[in-house]
């Protein structure tokens, strides 16, 4: 007779043997752990009265950082990290709309060698050397169900320790990339600075105040250095007028290219590489590896590049702006003016109300 792990007998011996993590939760928490839990969220759901996506997510990294003492700023570095991923791959990754972003395909979820690659049964699924896990206290282990996903991920973390290097450690070997632990890096780096999973407010690149033009120039034909398209948008204005970030981010590259001069590279929480080139300068103090917020002066405008270091005053001073999506292989440039012209018109939108309000 084959041995059944969905028999009654050995269900029960399970339900005897093990502690749920709702009962962690409830000792680390108090009775009221589970006020939000794992909230069934499709788009014509209602979240929790006065609770918006990114609050829900807040708590949910909260609960399973109480449980398994993973700091809650690198479960949601990873969560976020899937999210731009998914994004990016809709397709290959697409599942049911929910508050975690975590996407695992059935064999790393139930087990390369399981006969069921749709099993919940979190016995089974350990046997055969899968990551599902119950993080929801209902004995299952659902690859949708927001708790599960994010303590079967944290769980993961855990077999490699607590450290930063055990950390790094954990993400090569789940993605065996190095630019994905790079950038869950620099996510959990700006999640800890800020304590909020809502990092997307952007600015406008130079001071509205200031003299300035701009106009869609991307995929237009750039001769020196080789053909090839332009991708960015070119904002016309006067040496030194001051650069700012766009977006909440952390530097990631400062220094020299041969087109674009002195130029800055800012990685934001939407894994976006937003590129500033042709500076005459920087600010003062910074380095790679700083996180800079959205409409933070970073440099100046000037007309650095098409040379060697140094070079100047081959064209109109200008900063030339572009905008990066990393695919997790590769990263591709997308015309920045629509988003340019919306982040201007919101600024000034958000002055004039400031305005009213002070008259």
């Amino acid at each position: 007779m084959m041995f059944s792990l969905r028999s009654h007998k050995n269900i029960q011996l399970y339900r005897w043997i093990s502690i749920s993590v709702a009962t962690i939760l409830t000792l680390y928490c108090g009775s009221s752990a589970y006020a939000y839990e794992t909230p069934e969220i499709s788009k014509k759901s209602i979240l929790p009265q006065n609770m918006d996506v990114n609050s829900a997510r807040k708590i949910l990294y909260e609960k399973i950082s109480a449980v398994t003492q993973i700091p809650w700023y690198r479960i949601a570095a990873i969560d976020q990290y899937e999210r731009t991923l998914t994004i990016a791959h809709p397709k290959d990754r697409a599942h049911p709309f929910r508050v975690s972003g975590i996407y695992m395909s059935s064999p790393a979820w139930a087990g390369a060698l399981n006969p069921d690659q749709f099993d919940n049964n979190p016995i089974s699924i350990s046997i055969f050397g899968g990551l599902g896990r119950d993080g929801s206290g209902d004995q299952l282990a659902d690859m949708n169900n927001d708790m599960d996903l994010l303590y079967s991920m944290a769980s993961y973390l855990l077999q490699y320790g607590q450290s930063q290097n055990d950390f790094s450690i954990a993400l090569w070997e789940y993605y065996h990339n190095s630019r994905a632990v790079q950038r869950i890096q620099q996510f959990a780096k700006l999640y800890e600075q800020f304590s909020i999973p809502e990092l997307t407010h952007h600015a406008f690149p130079l001071p509205l105040n200031s003299h300035y033009s701009y106009r869609s120039t991307w995929g237009s034909g750039r001769n020196w250095g080789g053909f090839r398209i332009h991708e960015g948008t070119d904002l016309f204005a006067h040496h030194g007028v001051p650069v700012r970030s766009t977006s909440y981010g952390v530097i990631e590259l400062k220094g020299w290219n041969s087109f674009g001069g002195w130029r800055v590279g800012i990685r934001d929480i939407n894994n976006h590489y937003h590129y500033y080139a042709h500076l005459m300068g920087y600010e003062k103090g910074l380095q790679p590896g700083d996180i800079v917020t959205a409409g933070q002066v970073i440099g100046y405008v000037g007309s650095s590049g098409y040379g060697k270091p140094g070079t100047q005053g081959k064209f109109p001073p200008h900063l030339h702006y572009g905008i990066y999506r990393d695919s997790g292989l590769i990263e591709w440039s997308f015309d920045p003016y629509p988003l340019l012209h919306r982040w201007e018109q919101d600024e000034r939108k958000s002055r004039k109300q400031v305005k009213k309000g002070t008259t």
